[in-house]
């Protein structure tokens, strides 16, 4: 009996022991990380108002789609601006048809019609190579989608592809990735499943009853993810969301898009 007590003792302490090595491998995020995941969800929930407003300005004009079936939103001194084009025939240059610009205020969009086309061999060529690029490996969901493109913290790019609301009062969540590209969009460097699932259920609350916060859990990451942010950012009504992580630690994401370990 003793020895057999002795025995599990020993193999509970490699447990712990071992545990303790999975945590000083994967520590939790610093404030510095959680900080830049806030800036990117909120980088993804600007981007998102530029290209609706800018998009519905455009179709005020009743614009021919084959000529401009892309558009990319970028953000400037003046605010965000969004091109509507396409690539050209030997994929070096990004050919703008229409250049949307924010007005006063994010809502808010003026358009203009290019006619010839302004040729872009900058950051425009290279968001439709990686939106390009990223799709041929994404392949072809089954339901809407929408796509983001911006640099990253290095001048690489990132573009993300989020489920789109298609439903008014449901805001999805999850089935999303984030890729790291190349700076002239032309090869992939990694590629960050964020969720599997996609969540699309609408809150059923009883007369009377108010919602507080959201709440769901990871199981790719021991983090939140810079979709997280956004999907707090876009909900209406605006609510925190707390995330919970395999490593037991639980994330609140504030209405402002900051996160704070609380658990």
């Amino acid at each position: 009996m003793i020895k057999r007590i002795a025995l599990t003792a020993v193999l509970l302490a490699s447990c712990l022991l071992s545990a303790d090595e999975r945590t000083k491998k994967n520590p939790a995020p610093s404030d510095a990380e959680l900080a830049a995941i806030t800036a990117r969800g909120r980088m993804l929930a600007e981007y998102d108002v530029a290209a609706w407003h800018a998009t519905d300005a455009v179709e005020a004009l009743k614009p021919d789609q084959a000529v401009a079936p892309l558009y990319i939103a970028k953000k400037i001194d003046s605010g965000w601006e969004v091109a509507f084009g396409r690539l050209g025939e030997n994929r070096d240059r990004f050919l703008i048809v229409y250049r949307a610009s924010q007005g006063a205020s994010p809502k808010e969009f003026t358009v203009k019609k290019i006619d010839p086309p302004l040729e872009d061999h900058d950051f425009y060529l290279a968001a439709a190579k990686a939106i390009e690029t990223t799709s041929r490996d994404f392949g072809h969901p089954s339901r809407a989608y929408n796509t983001y493109v911006f640099p990253s913290e290095t001048g690489q790019l990132y573009v993300y592809l989020l489920p789109a609301q298609t439903v008014k009062g449901v805001f999805p969540l999850g089935g999303d990735v984030r890729y790291t590209l190349t700076s002239d969009g032309s090869m992939i460097a990694e590629k960050r499943q964020m969720h599997k699932t996609i969540l699309e259920s609408k809150d059923s609350l009883k007369p009377g009853q108010k919602l507080a916060a959201g709440y769901h859990t990871h199981i790719l990451s021991d983090e939140p993810e810079d979709s997280d942010v956004f999907h707090v950012l876009s909900r209406k009504p605006s609510l925190p969301e707390f995330v919970g992580t395999p490593d037991k630690h639980v994330y609140s994401i504030q209405t402002d898009g900051s996160i704070r370990r609380v658990q």
